[in-house]
């Protein structure tokens, strides 16, 4: 799993389109942060909020975009073949592409706390909220997790990488907010629109950014990650 897992940072790498993805979802949440309107200079009050408020939105774009390839481009070029013939099993090959593109994702996102250290020290009183903005961050990454795994299951279905970039897109955008937005459809409130928003990524993300690390937002998350790496077993069982 690990010799997949290396594999897929080579891959990624090895030209400047992975570093490019990288720079552009730091560049465009620093521009969110400290530049456009409303950003956190004229707010004057110490957070970070507005981050991870669009963050989710720029992993939309950027995680489809690391995990296209990861099935695709074996499925085109006939390696897919080569790779089963290695002494390792479908789990072992699955999990080593997840855990090289969650890696990619990783190192993505520890930049960004130099966003908390800067902001923490133009502050004059008592700073960000360190337990809110931990828990934000524990919420970034298993958002993170779930939207890898819902790439690299796309990237299970075709060997069109345009085609596993949008379908992940749409799939990843769905389960972000699609549940939250049919919540608030009339005739729900008051009853069925709070289950229905728990079904989405959404609102349990917030819960996590509240700093409270509660079990059944981290049950979720796992649940939905197992669930596309297991359908991504599936799919790969049928070819």
């Amino acid at each position: 799993m690990i010799s997949v897992c290396k594999k897929e940072l080579r891959q990624f790498f090895s030209s400047l389109t992975g570093y490019i993805a990288i720079i552009v979802f730091l560049l465009v949440n620093g521009l969110i942060l400290f530049v456009f309107d409303d950003n956190i200079l004229d707010f004057g009050y110490a957070t970070l909020s507005s981050f991870f408020e669009f963050a989710p939105w720029v992993l939309l774009l950027l995680i489809p975009a690391i995990t296209m390839r990861s099935f695709a481009d074996e499925f085109r070029a006939g390696t897919f073949e080569l790779l089963q013939t290695r002494p390792l099993t479908r789990w072992q090959i699955i999990g080593g592409k997840y855990l090289g593109s969650l890696v990619v994702v990783f190192i993505a996102l520890i930049p960004t706390i130099v966003y908390y250290f800067t902001i923490q020290g133009l502050s004059t009183g008592e700073g960000i909220d360190t337990g809110a903005t931990i828990g934000s961050y524990i919420g970034l990454f298993m958002l993170g997790a779930v939207f890898t795994a819902i790439g690299i299951c796309t990237s299970s279905f075709t060997s069109n990488a345009v085609v596993a970039f949008i379908a992940a897109l749409i799939a990843c955008a769905t389960l972000y907010y699609g549940f939250n937005a049919i919540s608030r459809l009339p005739g729900l409130e008051g009853g069925a629109d709070y289950y229905i928003e728990m079904l989405g990524i959404d609102f349990h993300y917030r819960s996590i950014s509240r700093g409270l690390l509660d079990t059944r937002d981290l049950i979720y998350f796992t649940s939905v990650i197992l669930l596309f790496l297991t359908i991504t077993n599936r799919n790969l069982l049928k070819r």
